[in-house]
């Protein structure tokens, strides 16, 4: 199951990470768009060019609608995907990581063994930190909601990681390597939802690189490990 999990987040970071790049190319074209219409756009995502574009696509994230329609090159570009679009992948892998988190946490508590339902009682609550921010990216791309909440749980999310991250590598046996590996994704998860609390609620102009942090992210830790314990080629001890 946690090869599934993993699967449809790292779909999810990659699908995200574009997302948040293409909206930051198209904020950044309509901010330098001489009209009275873009003007006032420009001056409520404070800058032009490049600046105002990250700042635009940070709280598209969290679900402001700061920017008027982008022009057609701009939505012609592979990069250019809809908010609500994206959103039904948010949607899915949420449910797809509750459903799997849930499943989790009751075997745990029927466990007979206490320490084997701790351990999966406590893989149930590592997935549902990941799978509520997804289901509340698409609630608030729904909702038109601020984003500075979203921020601050993404920032308690990255303090997590890195104890879970500890964790991990304190019982970690040094011949398994998915075990090594899901240690150091730990600490990757930790940086990229550092990075969301940085564009979220301290609102700083970094969409771009944190969409091709998310990109590589989703890649290395989720979709990679995914297809190796998905193909029996690694386990978890």
């Amino acid at each position: 199951m946690t090869g599934v999990v993993l699967l449809y987040v790292g779909a999810v970071l990659i699908v995200n990470g574009i997302w948040l790049i293409g909206q930051a190319r198209a904020a950044a074209i309509v901010a330098r768009m001489p009209t009275m219409e873009t003007a006032a756009v420009g001056s409520t995502i404070r800058g032009g060019g490049g600046y105002a574009g990250d700042a635009a696509a940070g709280q598209e994230l969290g679900g402001e609608r700061v920017a008027a329609p982008p022009p057609r090159d701009a939505e012609a570009h592979p990069l250019f995907i809809q908010n609500r679009e994206v959103a039904i992948l948010n949607i899915f892998t949420g449910f797809i990581g509750l459903a799997i988190a849930v499943t989790f946490i009751v075997d745990g508590g029927l466990a007979r063994i206490p320490a084997v339902g701790l351990v999966s009682i406590r893989n149930g609550g590592a997935i549902l930190l990941f799978a509520f921010t997804y289901l509340w990216v698409a609630y608030n791309q729904y909702a038109n909601a601020g984003g500075r909440a979203l921020g601050w749980y993404s920032a308690f999310v990255a303090v997590t990681a890195i104890v879970f991250g500890v964790y991990t590598v304190q019982n970690t046996p040094d011949s398994n390597t998915a075990d090594l590996w899901l240690a150091g994704n730990w600490f990757a998860w930790a940086i990229l939802w550092a990075m969301f609390f940085a564009l979220l609620t301290l609102e700083l102009p970094i969409a771009r690189i944190t969409g091709w942090a998310a990109i590589l992210i989703g890649i290395g830790t989720s979709w990679a490990l995914a297809i190796a314990l998905l193909w029996g080629k690694l386990a978890f001890a």
